[in-house]
């Protein structure tokens, strides 16, 4: 289990402790303060400023520990996420009141182009979303917030996983969650980070697992692995797939590239 388990997860794992949906979060005026400003103080900021680390990185490839240790601590307190799989995916919509799908902050700070495939999802009747500033994409308060039922959402990211998407949780003031971004690494800011070596999210509560007697050795889920945790060695003459467990993320997308089923997501 993660360090969010150990102090928020009240011996569980911490996105599946009650407590962490079941409490008001609008009741916190910190809380509504960082939503209302959320999209410039956070994302926009957060483009802006990892495009020159990734500078500074290329350079040196080291970033300063004082840094990063500064930008990690800060992410945990406000939006810090974690990889979790489709099937995590489904129990935590389902537990849903209310789920909206908006555009992906990231792709816009960084491109100006609208891809809708983040999702808000409140467990209360009082919507924190409700308190999003939709300006920042240029509509209305309520234009940008797509009601879709629990169904439909996970249908849709079931479908962008097909096209690569990897699933991730977010807080919006841990240990509340309160988003889920479908994308992929080039895309996403909390992706982008693990590439300078920040951590922004945990890794997924689970890995993947080869099962060596069905493996091909035929090189799709290493294509499809976007933490780099796939590589491949020669058993009995024939090659196989092995899996890096520190690198490994746990998103599964490895897992649906295999026609031989030869990988499963088993608990880290």
């Amino acid at each position: 289990m993660c360090e969010f388990c150990t102090k928020h997860g009240d011996g569980k794992v911490w996105f599946k402790n009650a407590d962490n949906y079941a409490k008001d979060l609008m009741a916190d005026l910190k809380r509504r303060d960082y939503i209302k400003d959320f999209f410039k103080s956070t994302i926009e900021s957060g483009v802006n400023t990892i495009g020159r680390l990734e500078t500074l990185y290329q350079k040196k490839k080291k970033l300063p520990a004082r840094l990063t240790n500064a930008m990690v601590a800060q992410a945990k307190e406000e939006h810090f996420g974690q990889v979790v799989t489709i099937e995590e995916i489904r129990e935590i919509v389902r537990k849903a009141a209310t789920v909206v799908r908006m555009p992906c902050a990231c792709r816009w700070a960084a491109l100006k182009k609208e891809n809708r495939c983040c999702y808000s999802v409140s467990y209360s009747p009082d919507s924190w979303y409700k308190d999003l500033d939709m300006s920042y994409f240029g509509m209305a308060s309520a234009e940008g917030l797509e009601t879709v039922t629990k169904e439909q959402a996970i249908q849709q990211m079931e479908a962008v996983e097909n096209h690569g998407a990897v699933h991730t949780i977010w807080t919006m003031m841990t240990p509340f969650v309160g988003a889920i971004c479908n994308c992929q690494q080039d895309d996403c800011l909390g992706l982008r980070t693990l590439a300078i070596d920040v951590e922004t999210m945990f890794r997924g509560e689970n890995i993947a697992r080869v099962d060596e007697t069905r493996c091909n050795g035929c090189g799709a889920c290493e294509d499809a692995c976007q933490f780099n945790a796939v590589s491949s060695k020669m058993i009995a003459g024939n090659y196989k797939a092995v899996i890096d467990t520190k690198k490994c993320f746990g998103c599964g997308l490895c897992r649906n590239s295999c026609a031989s089923e030869a990988l499963t997501m088993v608990d880290r």
